[in-house]
């Protein structure tokens, strides 16, 4: 049986399978459908005409809009048919045509979003995806499996992610880029191959970041990304130099970190 709390509302026309687990507050609108193995925090809203299924828990006050599908099986050839999972956190927003998978079992079973993220129209998070808080996904937006994103993080319309990759806090991707390796947080990468054009000090200011820290960081861009040489090589030289600020550290210890793809330059990629 269903367990339905008291204030939940739930339109006549749509769909709660037995078993389903509904909040206080949630509100489920006119030929929605929601799975057997569901939990829908309080206050979460299905607009009409939304699909819940698999093995998803959707966090409080999260908005789903018409015609996602959230919470359906990997798109791998390497999943049989396993139970795996989806959990989105609480106050996001999903938008019309929005797909979210659930994991493979490979790779731990798991699809992890976090908080207050924005999931523009026909946006796609594929099976074992991590998605930190804070992050907007425009029209479009393409995430293939296992990809990494941090806080805050934007992506413009149309880009592509692939397979494996990172994206650091607080990076910006520009619409139809192809983001093919890691970026550091803080980076803009724009462009098809995508080639990392600099720092997203438009981000990083309305962050509240002081100028005099931003100017900081620019610095060890420079000292990181400009002339020849191994860029771990050089993050690694320069790391005493600019142990006092914390942004630059983090983007010393992206660099630095295991990874299955290579990082994004301002080379590499380029057609020049």
């Amino acid at each position: 049986m269903s367990t339905i709390a008291a204030t939940a509302s739930i339109h006549p026309l749509a769909v709660v399978e037995d078993g389903a687990i509904i909040g206080e507050g949630v509100r489920i609108g006119p030929f929605c459908h929601v799975g057997p193995k569901v939990v829908l925090g309080e206050n979460v809203e299905l607009v009409s005409n939304a699909i819940v299924t698999g093995k998803t828990t959707i966090g409080k006050a999260t908005r789903i809009f018409p015609m996602a599908v959230v919470g359906g099986e990997p798109q791998s050839v390497h999943h049989h048919g396993e139970e795996t999972s989806l959990t989105v956190g609480e106050n996001c927003t999903i938008r019309e045509g929005v797909t979210m998978n659930t994991g493979t079992a490979d790779y731990g079973g798991q699809t992890i979003v976090g908080n207050n993220n924005l999931f523009l129209a026909n946006s796609h998070v594929a099976h074992d995806c991590r998605v930190g808080n804070n992050v907007i996904l425009s029209n479009n937006v393409m995430l293939a499996g296992h990809v990494s994103i941090d806080d805050r993080a934007i992506l413009g319309g149309g880009s592509a992610v692939h397979q494996f990759t990172r994206i650091g806090r607080q990076a910006f991707i520009g619409g139809l880029s192809a983001v093919s390796y890691d970026v550091i947080p803080y980076g803009m990468l724009n462009g098809n191959p995508g080639i990392l054009s600099g720092l997203n000090v438009v981000g990083m200011t309305r962050a509240g970041i002081e100028r005099a820290v931003i100017h900081t960081v620019r610095r060890a861009y420079k000292a990181i990304f400009e002339g020849g040489g191994s860029i771990r090589e050089k993050a690694a030289a320069v790391r005493d130099d600019f142990a006092d600020c914390a942004e630059v550290i983090e983007i010393l210890d992206f660099i630095a970190a295991d990874s299955d793809r290579a990082l994004s330059s301002p080379a590499r990629g380029s057609k020049g």
